[in-house]
């Protein structure tokens, strides 16, 4: 699961393993919660996990901030 950023306590990763026939996303960790967020226009959560919402919303902005980023890596490692 290679990690592509880590932003105070969350950590954004992609599985490598059957992961590459889904549309791009990003999973994001926070010690054992996980949400998952499709990374297309617009980005939308796929996944909560156990996030509370507050704490959703806040990852939610990191994503979009970042969204550039993870499609170049997800491109760079399935492509």
């Amino acid at each position: 699961m290679p990690l592509i950023k880590s932003i105070g306590p969350y950590e954004f990763r992609f599985y490598s393993r059957g992961e590459a026939n889904e549309p791009p996303h990003i999973h994001v960790r926070r010690g054992r919660l996980e949400a998952k967020f499709w990374l297309g226009s617009p980005i939308r959560l796929a996944r909560p996990g156990r996030f509370r919402q507050h704490e959703l919303n806040d990852i939610l902005q990191l994503v979009e901030y970042h969204q550039q980023e993870f499609l170049e890596a997800w491109h760079d490692y399935f492509e």
